[in-house]
């Protein structure tokens, strides 16, 4: 009898933590959802105006922190290393939380499958996103 009401006791507590995890999991799921949004938007905005010649654009949807470390002559070699010309297909990863900033992979990619992964750390600067770093990952 006591193995009996222990094994339910269990198999409660059990569903009970399944349940917590699960509702724990939708919440985190639903509030990064939610708090990237605007991000693809930016992003789209930001290699249109490189690929347009608008690099002054593409440089003011950084932040002020961004400048400070990186001046507009630095921020258009780094473009320039890049080579994004040849790039025709951008798949974006699934955003990152940490430590309120947000943190997404930008994949672009070749006709001759070349891949270039960039890392983009985003900040919300008076309730709009920004870029805050942008970092050249080593190609998988």
């Amino acid at each position: 009898m006591d193995w009996g009401l222990t094994r339910d006791i269990g198999t409660k507590a059990l569903l009970a933590g399944a349940g917590t995890l699960l509702l724990y999991w939708t919440v985190t799921a639903v509030k990064l959802v939610l708090s990237a949004r605007g991000i693809n938007p930016l992003i789209k905005q930001f290699f249109t105006q490189v690929a347009s010649g608008q690099v002054d654009g593409a440089y003011l949807l950084t932040t002020k922190n961004y400048r400070s470390h990186v001046n507009r002559q630095q921020f258009i070699r780094f473009l320039a290393g890049l080579q994004l010309n040849k790039y025709r297909n951008l798949k974006s990863g699934r955003p990152r939380l940490d430590d309120g900033q947000l943190i997404l992979t930008v994949k672009l990619k070749s006709d001759g499958n070349d891949e270039l992964p960039l890392d983009f750390t985003f900040v919300k600067v008076e309730e709009q996103w920004r870029v805050d770093r942008i970092t050249k990952l080593a190609a998988a």
